[in-house]
């Protein structure tokens, strides 16, 4: 399509495309002043509008959790009675770096997509890029930081929220809620699901379920994106901090290779399918490693003292002790194999040299905790301030992996041992595995309305909008109106060695059930990220009104 053509659409863009286009047009990548900064130009936005201006008593910031704190913002449709949908979606993005020459045109979609095709078609592509440039030149798609992920999310929800609005009488109530962090560690959203219980107080609401706005994403002619979601993946970070004995390298058999052991955990583990979850006939993802180094901090030709792995596994149903038992008993297996091999390649080695003798070795592996309660036992009170310290002093920091991997060994020197042996944890912030199919019959009425709904606008709009059973994407809808069991609670924060990545959930939270309904496209986090425009910005307006008006119509 040319394009002058192009221009022309994206001049006619529906009330959802404009204010898509205008909200990526705010820069807000995660931890960024942009970020903090984008609280203030929603409110200021929303509340120029009819239904806010009328009534702004409705419209409220609310601060996080974390230092620094950012603002989530709560926009209330009241109508009649007590009952309640909340809508929610993120507004921090990721980082622009990857759009490289065109990092300034990042946030502006109608020129970066210009730009985009311009590149493209002067370059020779993969392909990915090929795709790129066929979707972008189609005109069915527009590019953006975060216009996909998730901005064009949070104009269908507004949009939305308007036209409840402007109904004489609504029948219920529609609360709108953007949040910072998602990227990061879901701050906002935690920080939401903490203060709903005074927020539905202080407005006299009754919750009834949740719609998260995230996007996903889709290769093909967009039939799997086009979906509502019944629950979401959860998502471990189980890491192994080997520990062997350093040894010179002319002398290897003197030692017991830490190389070795992470490498039979990472072969037990990386994209494993019999690790695999499968519940509601769909399968999760395969765990895949995330991070895989020796922790040394120079060149010397003496093996390395300690191996560091950390793995992303996503599942449909193991709770945290199910992962931790497997991870362990997968690294106690590696282990046995690796020393096993060893000894067998030093026997073979000091049989054709006539001389020495090989050693046997027995490996141990502790969980953190267990880790943790040997360095307070070995090192007393000081050791136990010290790590507290140490805690304090990198929770702020922006790589998880490196702040948990410091501090598994600061505790493993605290505790005096020495390999061979393996650590288990959980290095990041567990998002926990949600689905309709724990709310019960309000989960299965839950259900009803929203497919209702999305047979609705099926018929509106000739299109097709399917169920799908697992969110594959980490989101907030992990923690959007679900309250997590306490003995989980206490094995996570236990084994998961930096207090930041510990979701300290308080007492007295609401429960409802929640499904993710948001735009669809492709590339998301990436330089070619783009979104499908004909559905973002014309049909998912409608079906979350829809959505809302079967639920709280009942």
């Amino acid at each position: 399509m040319p394009s002058a053509d192009r221009s022309i659409i994206r001049k006619n863009l529906s009330r959802a495309g404009a204010l898509s286009v205008e909200m990526t047009r705010w820069p807000s990548v995660t931890e960024s002043d942009g970020e903090a900064a984008f609280s203030g130009r929603l409110m200021e936005w929303l509340a120029a509008t009819p239904y806010f201006r009328r009534h702004p008593e409705n419209l409220l910031a609310r601060d996080t959790h974390g230092d620094p704190a950012r603002q989530n913002v709560l926009a209330l449709v009241r109508g009649k009675g007590r009952r309640c949908l909340v809508l929610a979606g993120h507004f921090d993005t990721v980082s622009i770096a990857n759009y490289g020459s065109l990092v300034s045109l990042a946030c502006e979609p109608e020129t970066l997509t210009e730009a985009l095709i311009t590149e493209l078609s002067a370059k020779i592509r993969n392909p990915s890029e090929d795709k790129a440039l066929a979707d972008l030149v189609s005109g069915d798609f527009l590019a953006g930081r975060g216009l996909l992920d998730m901005k064009s999310g949070l104009a269908a929800g507004i949009v939305a929220l308007e036209r409840f609005a402007e109904l004489d009488e609504p029948p219920g109530n529609l609360l709108f809620v953007a949040t910072p962090d998602e990227e990061n560690r879901s701050r906002g959203m935690r920080a939401l699901r903490d203060a709903l219980p005074a927020i539905a107080e202080k407005f006299d609401l009754d919750i009834i379920g949740g719609i998260n706005l995230d996007a996903s994403g889709d290769d093909g002619d967009g039939e799997e994106g086009r979906a509502v979601y019944l629950g979401s993946v959860g998502k471990f970070s189980p890491f192994a901090f080997v520990a062997g004995r350093p040894t010179h390298a002319g002398y290897a058999f003197n030692g017991v290779s830490a190389h070795l052991i992470g490498a039979e955990i990472m072969r037990a583990m990386e994209t494993n399918s019999a690790l695999c979850d499968e519940a509601h006939g769909e399968l999760s993802p395969a765990p895949v490693c995330l991070e895989a180094k020796d922790v040394r901090h120079g060149y010397e030709v003496t093996t390395p003292a300690h191996v560091w792995l950390s793995f992303n596994w996503l599942t449909h149903r193991r709770t945290p002790e199910d992962v931790l038992t497997e991870f362990r008993a997968i690294a106690a297996t590696a282990m046995r194999t690796a020393l096993d091999a060893q000894t067998r390649n030093a026997e073979a080695f000091f049989a054709r040299q006539r001389s020495g003798h090989a050693q046997t070795h027995e490996g141990q592996v502790l969980s953190y905790a267990e880790l943790h309660d040997l360095a307070i036992s070995h090192g007393g009170q000081a050791a136990a301030d010290r790590l507290k310290a140490l805690d304090r002093s990198l929770s702020a920091g922006e790589d998880p992996l490196s702040t948990t991997r410091q501090i598994v060994a600061a505790t493993l020197a605290e505790a005096g041992l020495e390999g061979p042996l393996v650590i288990v944890g959980f290095s990041t912030l567990h998002y926990p595995r949600v689905h309709l199919d724990s709310a019960g019959d309000q989960g299965r009425s839950f259900e009803k309305a929203m497919m209702s709904a999305a047979e609705k606008c099926v018929q509106q709009h000739g299109t097709s909008i399917k169920a799908k059973q697992f969110f594959a994407g980490i989101s907030d809808m992990s923690f959007f109106g679900h309250r997590p069991a306490t003995g989980q609670t206490q094995l996570l924060s236990a084994n998961t060695p930096c207090s930041a990545f510990v979701d300290a959930a308080p007492d007295g939270l609401l429960s409802y059930p929640v499904v993710n309904i948001g735009p669809w496209g492709r590339d998301y986090h990436q330089k070619w990220e783009r979104v499908h425009m004909g559905y973002a910005f014309d049909v998912l307006p409608d079906l979350i009104y829809e959505a809302a008006m079967a639920c709280l119509g009942e």
